[in-house]
C-alpha cells in the first residue's frame, strides 16, 4: 500500500516524534510505499522521518517526488531517492506542483497531512483525496 503527504509549507507545533509515529503506525499497517514533495517545512520533516524509519523497517520505500527538473547543475543522479513523474513537465511550470500532487494521490491509498486551514494547495490535496475514497489522516485542526 502507498501512502502520499500533503501539508502547508509552514507546520508550528506539529512534533517530529508524533509525526514519526504516526508513519511507523501506517507501516505497521502494510503501507511500505511512501511519496512525500519537496517543498516546505512539513514535506522536510515527512522526509528526515522516513529516512530514519528506513533503518529500523528496510523493507519500506519512499520517494521525494519532484514537480521540476532539476537544473543542470544538479542532475537526479545528486538527488538520492527523487522521482520525476511521467507528464509533469507537460504544459506550463506554474501548474507543476498540482500535476505532481494529482500523480501521488493517484498512486496512493493513504493521505497523511498536516492542514490546519481551509484554503492552500494542501487543503484542496487532502479535501480531494478524502474525496476520492482514500484513508486521511489529518495531524492538523482543519476540518477536512
Amino acid at each position: 500500500m502507498v501512502c502520499t503527504f500533503f501539508g502547508h509549507s509552514e507546520c508550528y507545533g506539529l512534533d517530529a516524534d508524533i509525526l514519526l509515529n504516526a508513519i511507523e503506525h501506517l507501516i505497521n499497517q502494510g503501507v511500505d510505499n511512501f511519496y512525500v514533495g519537496n517543498h516546505g517545512q512539513f514535506d522536510g520533516m515527512v522526509h528526515g522521518c522516513l529516512k530514519q524509519l528506513r533503518a529500523v523497517y528496510p523493507h519500506i520505500r519512499y520517494a521525494v517526488v519532484l514537480a521540476y527538473l532539476p537544473g543542470e547543475k544538479r542532475g537526479l543522479e545528486a538527488l538520492p531517492d527523487t522521482v520525476f513523474p511521467e507528464g509533469v513537465e507537460v504544459g506550463a511550470p506554474r501548474f507543476a506542483i498540482e500535476r505532481r500532487n494529482r500523480w501521488m494521490l493517484d498512486a496512493s491509498d493513504y493521505c497523511l497531512c498536516y492542514i490546519n486551514h481551509t484554503w492552500g494547495g494542501a487543503y484542496k490535496f487532502a479535501r480531494m483525496a478524502k474525496r476520492r475514497g482514500l484513508t486521511v489522516i489529518n495531524m492538523g485542526s482543519a476540518d477536512l
